[in-house]
């Protein structure tokens, strides 16, 4: 079993910033490929970010590329997005994923979410 805690979400006006942390927990977290996933209103959940076990491999959505950045620590067994010149289109609860696989829509384990909201 993997528990994933999310925090740093909050409301930001257009083109500021904010960092998400998800803080997990359980048997051998650092094995796991993490993610982060987006719900807005209305919209079907979206794979926003992911990064491989190592840390070695990341994928971003054509969305997010060249705003966001996905890292992770695995001493500290911590995973971060930075979300850099947001957007209104962000706005959504972005959820921290774990699976054995890097890439997929239907990651094993989720965190509660935690909402970003970006003012136009």
């Amino acid at each position: 079993q993997v528990q994933l805690v999310e925090s740093g979400g909050g409301l930001v006006q257009a083109g500021g910033s904010l960092r998400l942390s998800c803080a997990a927990s359980g048997r051998t977290v650092s094995s796991y490929h993490m993610g982060w996933f987006r719900q807005a209103p209305g919209k079907e959940r979206e794979l926003v970010a992911a990064i491989s076990s190592s840390g070695d491999s990341t994928y971003l959505s054509n969305s997010v590329e060249g705003r966001f950045t996905i890292s992770r620590d695995n001493l500290k067994n911590m995973v971060y997005l930075q979300m850099n010149t947001l957007k209104p289109e962000d706005t959504a609860i972005y959820y921290c994923t774990a699976d054995s696989r890097m890439i997929t829509t239907t990651p094993s384990y989720w965190g509660q979410g935690t909402q970003v909201t970006v003012s136009s």
